[in-house]
């Protein structure tokens, strides 16, 4: 008896349940109007997924009217609070597009580089959303300078370039644990060039001086000349981009082991030639 009074009581609430729920979604008949409201009383309730799908109905029925506009931006925003940032960036460049001149594009554009912040992978993975990430903060700067989060873009462009650093010299790291020297050198000179500001950039240095280093000492002696002397120029580099910098301690060691290299080999090939 008890077992069937539970069944007929969760039936009952489930129906209940129902019923409120069918309130709120969209059904024949709404009006436009009708279907904004139910639409917009689902994302103020943060149902995120069921906004979404309700301001999907209204603009399928609203586009071109003046509810769209408010309809399309809300999609937008249901999508990123709902943490389906692809589809919401999406969402905000189809807003901008249709709407270029609404007091919304400016929120929009920051959400668009928000939405791809947010897809940007740990440094391994590949780096596609996050240079989408920087390319639309810059757009953002570029369209708004003087507003407060232009500074915020800037910063977030500043992270987002130290983990692009951080991939190329992890693979230069990955070179130098395989003793593949060259490769590793041309991978810290990939940091060095690209992201002089980031924070790998002082290490890469240093480490391509010694990468330098290494690929002398195994390479054949009438190649090392040339490579003990990349070390020296690496060496030089470091001091023009980093006068002060915290590393230069070890880079003034290693400059000492290419110098000292060079100056016997240039001594074993001085007594070469007057033997000869």
């Amino acid at each position: 008896m008890r077992r069937n009074l539970s069944i007929v009581l969760f039936i009952f609430f489930s129906l209940i349940f129902s019923a409120c729920k069918n309130q709120e979604l969209i059904k024949p008949g709404d009006t436009l109007l009708v279907a904004f409201e139910k639409s917009k009383s689902l994302y103020d309730d943060q149902k995120w997924g069921d906004a979404a799908k309700a301001f999907e109905t209204v603009l399928s029925i609203g586009r071109g009217t003046e509810i769209a506009e408010e309809a399309q931006f809300l999609l937008a925003e249901s999508y990123f609070k709902n943490e389906s940032y692809l589809v919401a960036a999406a969402e905000y460049e189809r807003f901008t597009l249709f709407h270029p001149d609404s007091p919304l594009r400016e929120e929009s554009d920051y959400k668009i580089a928000m939405s791809y912040l947010n897809l940007s992978p740990r440094f391994k993975l590949n780096q596609n959303y996050t240079n989408r990430a920087i390319e639309n903060f810059r757009v953002y700067i570029s369209r708004y300078p003087s507003n407060p989060r232009a500074d915020t873009a800037g910063f977030q462009i500043d992270e987002l370039r130290n983990k692009l650093a951080e991939k190329l010299h992890h693979a230069a790291d990955f070179y130098m644990r395989i003793d593949r020297y060259n490769a590793a050198a041309i991978y810290f000179d990939q940091v060095i060039s690209q992201y002089p500001e980031s924070k790998w950039a002082e290490t890469s240095l240093v480490e391509q001086i010694e990468a330098y280093i290494l690929y002398a000492d195994n390479s054949v002696a009438e190649r090392q000349v040339e490579r003990y002397q990349k070390a020296l120029d690496s060496y030089a580099t470091y001091l023009q981009l980093f006068p002060r910098g915290s590393q230069r301690s070890r880079a003034e060691e290693l400059y000492d082991i290419a110098q000292e290299a060079l100056n016997r080999l240039n001594d074993q090939r001085e007594m070469v030639i007057s033997e000869n």
